[in-house]
């Protein structure tokens, strides 16, 4: 058995995870996730200060106390905080180790950047798979470092190099990518950001352990004494969480999410089995981060009556001040949120909250133009004008996009700890991806007195962003509520319940071993997370507005 824990599902996450990974139990191998769409813009501009930097800095500080625990309890440390540049971060972990006192090997895995073929972007990387890191591992590295791999290779790389699998070794590499995605996001496998989090102490969970074996069956779980929990609901959430299809493609294989089994192996334990693999893609996925241009924001207070004709009377100045001044922005977007209360106890819940966000490729458009029109008002405007925050010269945001590159053409290398460069092979067989037939649905739920009440009493959710879509998935707990979650949540319902995604392309995917929908909304998020073009631009809160919807539920089910 392998035992894999996780210390961090993104950059910024709980600084003290490392530490109390390597002392709360047994592990062979600790892995750190620090690297999102959003992360690699934030990066790329670090990188622009600095050519030295471009890799995750609180990884280095993280080690000064982990590297000697990691190093005592022979854990290997594999984490993809090199981002942009993983030779950098290499070298400030070995000048870390002999300030510290500690002899350690450190390797560092290459080859992603692809800058050279998108220059326009601020940052341009393919998705690697885990055979750098098994190279890495192999050669006797205490410490790998990389840049943008796939989450998941994470966990099979330091599989690869513990089972001696081989690149057709398609279902034990399935299994590996499966635990590997539930591992990824840290917490989230352990209770955080779950919908049903009200039946269990999750003030602090604990980070989640992989116990992996040879045919790529997987435990999940976590350290004895940690907080949270680990049950058949984290897990689902987990794995539908950034998901799309019954394919689940990745640069090592692509897992057959359709395939996968969960069962409860005690408190805090759940089995993962039957993952099957097929041989994958010939393309790798590259990310492309561009600047894409300046946005501005202004959130004006509304306070008690006339909510409405208050903010048409804003607008309606603010507009005008645009055309006198013929400095209209290329974007403007008005928001009404109605957050206020009729008779209340506190004027901040008696208050509206009416957003204008303003975009343009020129930075003075959205500047002085924007926090003049706005502020110049404070004396002539509604009864009550006040804004959150002064608006001030305007900030670049950034764009996604997703590319896919011939992954014969992109240079896997393996940098070994005595300096080596090692190329690493790509797969000797893909696949073409298809989509998977949807399978039948099961018999519908007989007909009985139904209540309305909010989708969430019977269903979980847990949505989130890849680039400019939104996934969503919806799970239910009993084979009977599948029975009708399956037939009443349509495309056309879906739509129904969420009118932002109405004019949007909206895909379902039907996984009836997770008792499962996994649903993407093509371009709801604009041109992604750093864009900011939406008021939850990752879609954080997306599956929990759909729970709180309310719909006509069998009273069987309540």
């Amino acid at each position: 058995m392998l035992r894999i824990g996780n210390a961090s599902g993104f950059y910024g996450d709980r600084f003290d995870a490392l530490r109390e990974m390597l002392t709360g139990g047994p592990l062979d191998v600790l892995t750190g996730d620090y690297l999102a769409e959003l992360t690699m813009l934030i990066l790329g501009r670090d990188r622009l200060k600095d050519p030295r930097l471009g890799y995750a800095k609180t990884f280095l500080r993280q080690l000064e106390e982990g590297l000697g625990l990691a190093r005592e309890r022979g854990v290997r440390i594999v984490a993809n905080a090199g981002g942009l540049n993983p030779a950098g971060l290499a070298a400030a972990v070995r000048e870390l180790a002999e300030r510290v006192g500690v002899p350690v090997r450190v390797a560092h895995v290459e080859g992603d950047d692809l800058a050279a073929r998108f220059p326009d972007a601020l940052a341009a990387h393919a998705y690697l798979g885990g055979g750098g890191i098994a190279a890495c591992l192999r050669a006797g590295a205490d410490v790998v470092v990389t840049g943008r791999v796939t989450d998941a290779a994470l966990v099979t790389g330091p599989a690869q190099w513990h089972f001696g699998w081989t690149q057709d070794d398609h279902d034990a590499l399935a299994g590996a990518v499966v635990a590997g995605h539930v591992l990824e996001c840290g917490t989230q496998a352990t209770g955080g950001n779950y919908s049903f989090f009200t039946g269990h102490d999750v003030r602090r969970p604990g980070f989640p352990v992989a116990e992996l074996y040879e045919d790529g069956s997987a435990v999940i779980t976590k350290h004895d004494g940690t907080g949270g929990v680990v049950d058949v609901g984290t897990v689902t959430a987990q794995l539908l969480y950034e998901t799309g299809g019954a394919r689940y493609a990745g640069p090592d294989v692509t897992a057959r999410l359709d395939s996968v089994r969960l069962t409860q192996d005690g408190p805090d334990r759940v089995r993962i089995e039957g993952v099957r693999g097929e041989a994958p893609p010939p393309t790798l996925k590259a990310g492309l981060s561009r600047i894409g241009g300046w946005r501005n924001e202004v959130v004006f207070v509304l306070t008690g009556l006339d909510v409405d004709a208050k903010a048409e009377l804003v607008r309606g100045q603010v507009e005008d001040a645009f055309a006198r001044a013929k400095s209209r922005p290329e974007e403007v977007r008005w928001e009404l949120a109605r957050t206020d209360h009729a008779d209340a106890d506190t004027e901040e819940t008696a208050s509206a909250l009416l957003r204008l966000v303003v975009r343009d490729r020129d930075g003075d458009a959205v500047g002085r133009a924007v926090s003049g029109a706005a502020i110049e008002l404070a004396l002539g405007s509604y009864p009550g004008f006040h804004v959150t925050a002064p608006p001030g010269k305007g900030t670049p945001y950034g764009v996604f996009e997703a590319a896919y590159v011939d992954a014969g053409s992109v240079e896997h290398v393996a940098v070994l700890p005595d300096g080596a460069r090692v190329p690493v092979p790509g797969a000797a067989r893909t696949r073409p991806l298809e989509p998977v037939p949807q399978p039948g649905l099961p018999e519908p739920l007989p007909a009985g007195p139904t209540r309305r009440a909010p989708l969430g009493l019977v269903a979980g959710a847990r949505s989130g962003d890849k680039g400019g879509d939104a996934n969503l998935g919806v799970w239910v707990r009993t084979d009977e509520a599948w029975r009708w979650l399956a037939h009443e949540l349509t495309v056309d319902r879906f739509r129904a319940l969420l009118p932002e995604t109405a004019g949007l392309d909206v895909v379902r995917h039907v996984l009836p071993n997770l008792r499962a929908l996994n649903f993407t909304v093509e371009g709801l998020l604009g041109e992604g997370v750093a864009a900011q073009a939406r008021f939850d631009p990752q879609a954080k809160g997306l599956g929990e507005w759909l729970r709180a919807r309310h719909i006509d539920i069998p009273e069987v089910l309540l």
